[in-house]
């Protein structure tokens, strides 16, 4: 039996959409590589898009309009807090601090040393 991809250590996992116009985006993508784009409600009442490809969720829309529009990669690590701890140590800047989102996991944003923006997650099934 193989182990879901994105619960393994190092692997890219998600890719959130940051930033632009949320319909003018989704369109383009639906458009373009024929994705299908779910919003969904957030506990917090926010809506979130999420990006599927056939059945496989890939990627999101989250609720920021900030510009300019970027792509954002997530990273599976093992433990987020510690992992950010050792990008510090290598100058990394954190952007968003490690915090934990109900039902999805432990997550944070950072710049790697050479400007590159990137996140780091622990899935909540891998924190059980």
């Amino acid at each position: 039996m193989s182990q879901d991809p994105n619960l393994i250590h190092g692997n890219f996992s998600w890719m959130s959409h940051i930033g632009g116009d949320r319909s003018e985006v989704t369109d383009f993508y639906r458009t373009l590589i024929g994705w299908e784009l779910v919003d969904q409600t957030m506990a917090n009442g926010a809506t979130y898009t999420v990006i599927k490809n056939g059945e496989q969720m890939v990627g999101g829309l989250p609720p920021v309009t900030e510009t300019p529009a970027q792509w954002l990669p997530y990273i599976t690590v093992d433990d987020v807090d510690a992992r950010v701890k050792t990008a510090e140590t290598r100058g990394a800047k954190v952007v968003e601090p490690a915090r934990t989102v109900e039902g999805v996991g432990r997550m944070a944003t950072l710049q790697d040393p050479f400007g590159a923006s990137f996140a780091l997650i622990t899935y909540e099934s891998q924190m059980k």
